[in-house]
Order: C-alpha cells, then structure tokens, then sequence
C-alpha cells in the first residue's frame, strides 16, 4: 500500500493504514529522535506518541503536503522538548551508573573483538560523546541537515526559526564538534 492509501484509510478509520505508515518511517523517527535526545528508549517513546498522535489526528492533516516532513516535524518538536527536560532534570547519581555500566561494557566487548572493531567502536563512541557537547537545537539542526538532508529553509521551517539562525546553528555545531574532535585527529 502507498502512502496516499494509507493516509485515506487511516482518515477512514481504518488502523491498517497507521501500520504502514509505522513501517515505513519508525526506524527514520526513532534514529532522528535518538541523535536529538541521546536517549534510544526516550526516543522510542516520542516516536510511538508521534504515531498515537496521527493516529488521532490524521483529520487534520492536508493531504496536499507530504507526510514525511509533517510528521518528523512532530517528531523533531517532540524530541527537542524531551531534550531540554531531560537536561533539566540529571541526576547524577544515576548518571554515574549509567557511565560506569556503559565502560564496563565497552571494556567486556573490547577483549573479545578484533582490533579493527575496537578502534571503530572508539571513534564511534569519541563521536557520539562530543555530539552529546551541542545543545538540543544544534543537535537538531545537525541531524535535519547531514542525516536527514533537509535545505536550510527547510530546516528554518522545521525548527521555526530564521535562516540566519539555522545556519549560526549549523556553523557553532561544526565549530565545536570540530574542537572537540580535533585531539583525535591523526
């Protein structure tokens, strides 16, 4: 089924189309929400709030737009409120476990893998901590614009703000991943 169908037999009430919608932008929803976040499980949770929402809502959908942008919107929004709560509310106590847990479990992994995926695994894990450096709204701006591949004035538009403020977004999120990556350049 297409998405066209889909969206008509969801705004029918039928919840087949809300399954192939689900199939088809769940995996892109979550990636997106998590790269935001930094949290898989709280990603998982937007996305599948994002689904109920239309679900609820498809009514209100204009189905002379597309939906993918429509809905990673919502998505996007959701994710970066989520973020900023989340920052709000660290605690450190659990922040400490968490840290520990994740170095006993790359030191456990590292003994029984080949070097080549250790260093992968380095790099990966070097990246992800300085993207965990930006703030929500340059995450956001990172991950519309190199992952998603959205235009700048899409992304002014997804993140309602001016052009000028998503490129200052961009510019300040390379600058610092750039210094923060930089003592790991060969």
């Amino acid at each position: 089924m297409d998405e066209a169908e889909a969206i008509a037999r969801l705004k029918a009430g039928d919840i087949t189309g809300l399954h192939t919608l689900i199939e088809r932008y769940q995996v892109q929803a979550v990636q997106t929400a998590a790269l935001i976040t930094q949290d898989r499980a709280m990603a998982e949770d937007i996305v599948q709030n994002a689904f109920v929402r239309i679900y609820q809502r498809i009514g209100q959908f204009d189905d002379t737009r597309l939906f993918r942008p429509w809905f990673l919107r919502i998505v996007i929004n959701d994710a970066l409120k989520a973020a900023v709560r989340q920052k709000r509310h660290i605690s450190l106590d659990a922040d400490n476990d968490a840290a520990c847990l994740k170095l006993i479990e790359r030191l456990e992994a590292s003994v029984e893998k080949p070097e080549d995926i250790i260093e992968r695994n380095e790099v990966r894990e070097t990246i992800r901590e300085a993207f965990k450096e930006l703030s929500p709204r340059q995450r956001a701006a990172v991950v519309l614009r190199y992952y998603l591949g959205f235009s700048e004035e899409e992304m002014s538009s997804k993140l309602n703000c001016a052009p000028g403020t998503v490129k200052w977004h961009l510019y300040t999120a390379r600058e610092r991943l750039r210094t923060l990556l930089l003592p790991f350049v060969k």
